[in-house]
């Protein structure tokens, strides 16, 4: 078993199916040694949007559910990265996420949300999982989902 792949186990996550696109694009595109990874949804291991994760922070879902919901976006960058490389083991390093979050008007701690997903990547991929980061805040996303990551990967 790989280091990577221990690390999931050891939190306990298993890297579901990766979710089909839900409109015209790709899951990911590899360009070079870079990975870029559509936009990843609050999908559970089921495949379907994980209820604690629809609506938006600062009305029915709170900074910690963001933050599981931000996870799960996380969980579900790594399985596409899984799908295009074959092994997470090719992955050098994390160089960007993108979180975008719904929110309430007034809604501040966006950035605390995304962490969910920052500090998921760094528990699996340790220093390799450190990387530049933006977190913005929006009207609404796709499927009515709480949070969405994006990634881009140094990779061999």
């Amino acid at each position: 078993m790989s280091q990577i792949e221990n690390r999931l186990t050891e939190l306990g996550v298993r890297l579901p199916t990766p979710a089909a696109p839900v409109a015209n694009y790709v899951p990911f595109v590899r360009s070079g040694n870079l990975l870029f990874i559509s936009g990843q949804l609050p999908f559970g291991a089921d495949g379907a949007m994980d209820a604690a994760s629809v609506g938006k922070l600062g009305g029915k879902i709170s900074p910690e559910q963001g933050q599981a919901a931000a996870r799960l976006c996380a969980i579900n960058v790594l399985a596409q990265a899984q799908a295009a490389l074959g092994s997470l083991e090719k992955i050098v390093r994390c160089v960007r996420l993108t979180g975008f979050v719904a929110v309430e008007a007034g809604f501040l701690p966006i950035p605390g949300v995304v962490n969910g997903a920052s500090d998921f990547m760094v528990a699996v991929l340790g220093d390799k999982g450190r990387h530049a980061r933006s977190a913005v805040g929006v009207a609404q996303l796709p499927l009515d989902a709480a949070v969405e990551i994006e990634a881009t990967f140094e990779v061999s």
